[in-house]
């Protein structure tokens, strides 16, 4: 016999159980807990299906207020998917519409997510990391779309049935919006699970969920509870040929001048006075819970500056200055890519050799300029820090020289992403990767092409 009727109503990010009969027992529930400031029943509102599973295995008759009425999306057309593309989709419907689809820089992400959006026909927030994506989504779901495409961030509030937000103006507004939303995409989902922002996942309502990255983290952890497991990967590897151009990778490792050498060893001999005592009292330490030990003294303090001033000194040296310059010379014919560690570098390389810099100083109409005279091969070159690295649709290039970087394996696999994306005359693709030796340069080296070359099958 089923129990009297319990409301469910959004409030802020949350759920609570309202009208409680005294026969159901809400502290049982998955995510229930007693709010003393309010004297309710509240649980976070990403469990929202789960409270109502529960409510149908108990009998219980669940009056779910918690959506507003008339939030429906215009017409869609489907895009068309690749095989690959239909068989992540295909994983992600099959483990009930919740999980992370793991698939290379490059292989068309963005659309596989568009197609789950069509083929659905719900309510849709796209959360992403940056400016520059939040509008080349808005522009690519255009499209496939009739109705408006609402985006939040960059200076605009326009919540529509489709709408496209960055990370952080979803977290300013996930309070008000969060109940407006029946299906939840992450694009570049890895920056997600650390604890930051993870609010805009908790306060969702969302029941369907679709994680997005090239580079999942290696232990997914509160994501696997707020938005499924793994359901679908692809590597480099798999797509390489047919789908993705093949590439060659030559590393060029470096000498420092003998100045250079002197100063760099100063540098480190600071910073391993303070580390290495820390190692050893610490051996599981991780370099987040170092540099909060060394932020608490002057000594540290000085460590860790000491750090930073040798991962600037070998990332940009009088080697890779010359290599960079004859690499540009040798290939003058091709559009090439140049990553650098920082902003600093890309402005001394974009001086150098008269390339357009694309920082996070570039606003984004400048960036449109600059993106279609790269592609029609009016700029031949782009140098960028970090800008390029994540999501943005690049123009074809063959070439890219890595000059340094500061993400490691995750930042390698994106960077090399960008210049896969075949094209009829684009045979392969060159990647210079410039190391200075003995430094860190050369285990980070090691790593990223570890993680680049590690074959991994899909789920």
């Amino acid at each position: 016999m089923a129990f009297a009727r319990v409301r469910l109503i959004y409030d802020r990010g949350t759920l609570i159980l309202d009208e409680v009969p005294a026969e159901v027992r809400p502290l049982e529930w998955p995510g229930i807990a007693w709010d003393f400031r309010s004297s309710n029943y509240r649980s976070p509102a990403f469990r929202h299906r789960d409270l109502l599973r529960h409510a149908d295995v108990c009998g219980v008759r669940l009056s779910d207020e918690s959506r507003p009425a008339g939030r429906h999306p215009d017409a869609w057309i489907a895009p068309d998917l690749r095989p690959y593309q239909e068989a992540a989709l295909s994983a992600w419907e099959m483990a009930g519409q919740r999980g992370l689809i793991v698939l290379p820089t490059g292989s068309g992400k963005t659309r596989t997510a568009i197609a789950a959006m069509a083929k659905l026909g719900l309510t849709t927030l796209c959360l992403v990391p940056t400016r520059a994506l939040l509008h080349q989504w808005h522009d690519e779901i255009q499209k496939y779309y009739r109705g408006a495409i609402g985006r939040l961030g960059d200076g605009q509030f326009d919540p529509q049935p489709i709408t496209v937000s960055t990370f952080e103006s979803a977290y300013r507004h996930i309070d008000r919006l969060g109940n407006l939303f029946d299906l939840l995409i992450i694009d570049e989902v890895h920056h997600f699970g650390s604890g930051i922002r993870d609010e805009v996942l908790e306060m969702s309502l969302a029941d369907a969920r679709l994680g997005l990255t090239a580079t999942p983290p290696a232990n997914i952890g509160v994501l696997d509870q707020m938005i499924g497991e793994e359901v679908f990967r692809l590597t480099v590897q798999d797509l390489t040929g047919k789908f993705l151009a093949h590439f060659d990778t030559v590393t060029l490792r470096l000498d420092l001048t003998l100045d250079e050498r002197r100063r760099y060893q100063t540098l480190i001999s600071q910073f391993r006075e303070v580390f290495q005592p820390f190692r050893l009292r610490n051996p599981d330490a991780r370099w987040e819970d170092f540099v909060r030990f060394a932020s608490k003294s002057s000594k540290g303090r000085q460590a860790l500056k000491a750090h930073r001033s040798a991962r600037e000194l070998s990332s940009w040296t009088e080697a890779k200055r010359a290599a960079v310059s004859d690499i540009l010379l040798r290939h003058r014919g091709a559009r090439i890519l140049v990553f650098t560690a920082d902003n600093a570098t890309a402005y001394a390389i974009a001086k150098d050799h008269l390339i357009m810099p694309l920082t996070c100083d570039i606003g984004r109409s400048e960036r449109q300029d600059v993106l279609p005279l790269f592609r029609d091969g009016s700029l031949r070159a782009l140098v960028s820090a970090r800008v390029l690295n994540e999501g943005i649709d690049v123009p074809d290039a063959d070439l890219a020289i890595i000059v340094g970087g500061t993400l490691g394996e995750r930042e390698h696999v994106q960077r090399i992403g960008r210049l896969l994306r075949p094209a009829p005359e684009k045979d392969r693709a060159l990647i210079y990767e410039l190391v200075t030796r003995e430094t860190n340069e050369t285990f980070q080296s090691q790593r990223r092409r570890a993680a680049l070359h590690a074959s991994t099958n899909p789920l």
